[in-house]
């Protein structure tokens, strides 16, 4: 039996027993999870197709360890122009072992119940002229423009205040190997390295001392 799962935004085609390096996972060493995307299931020739995933259906896992990959090589050249840049990269991994797959009945969280509707009591004359006035609503703070840090583009940015990373501030304090896992789902070989402290520097207002380091950089590479 085998299954063609969704894990950490790739797809994998797993059996029981099998060990699968996906992109870094929150939980700890240990620890077991759960991924309930599964696109297809093979049960010795009888083979369900998902749309697009099979109701109940899960695969079932237990994380080994956390690594880092091979490291990658990334040379860059413009002809002419003496411009030579060689970079290394090694992405942020998590080895686990697929323990059993579920064709039905994975436990899944119960959606939350909506609070019904009532009918709002109707104010009297009197009891408007009685009701305090409410407090002005706060206006939420503006989110600082992600994509001023070298290596972060329009996609990268809004995913990361999608998962609440909106300012410099947030993005500084913020692990690399945190915002690998956040942004893991969009396409292309990202390094995440210098991220927090670019962000520092535009956090302190610092920009000339961040232009200048941005100009040594390629895509958020030193």
């Amino acid at each position: 039996m085998y299954a063609i799962v969704e894990m950490a935004g790739q797809q994998f085609k797993v059996a029981k027993d099998q060990k699968v390096y996906v992109h870094r996972l929150q939980e700890e060493e240990g620890k077991k999870v759960v991924f309930d995307k599964v696109l297809l299931l093979d049960d010795n020739g009888s083979v369900t197709v998902g749309a697009p995933v099979i109701e109940g259906a899960a695969v079932e896992a237990k994380i080994v360890k956390h690594l880092k990959g091979d490291k990658v090589i990334v040379f860059k050249k413009k002809r002419r122009k003496g411009y030579r840049k060689k970079n290394g990269h090694r992405q942020y991994l998590t080895e686990i072992v697929v323990e059993s797959i579920v064709a039905k009945g994975a436990k899944k969280a119960a959606p939350a119940k909506k609070a019904e509707k009532k009918a709002a009591p109707v104010a009297t004359p009197a009891a408007k002229a009685e009701a305090p006035k409410k407090a002005p609503a706060k206006t939420k703070a503006k989110a600082d423009d992600l994509k001023k840090i070298e290596g972060i583009g329009p996609k990268i940015a809004a995913t990361l205040v999608e998962a609440g990373v909106d300012t410099f501030a947030k993005l500084a304090s913020t692990d690399a190997a945190k915002i690998s896992e956040i942004i893991a789902e969009v396409r292309g070989n990202h390094v995440t390295d210098t991220w927090p402290k670019q962000a520092e520097l535009a956090a302190e207002g610092k920009w000339d001392e961040l232009k200048k380091w941005q100009d040594e950089l390629d895509g958020g590479k030193a």
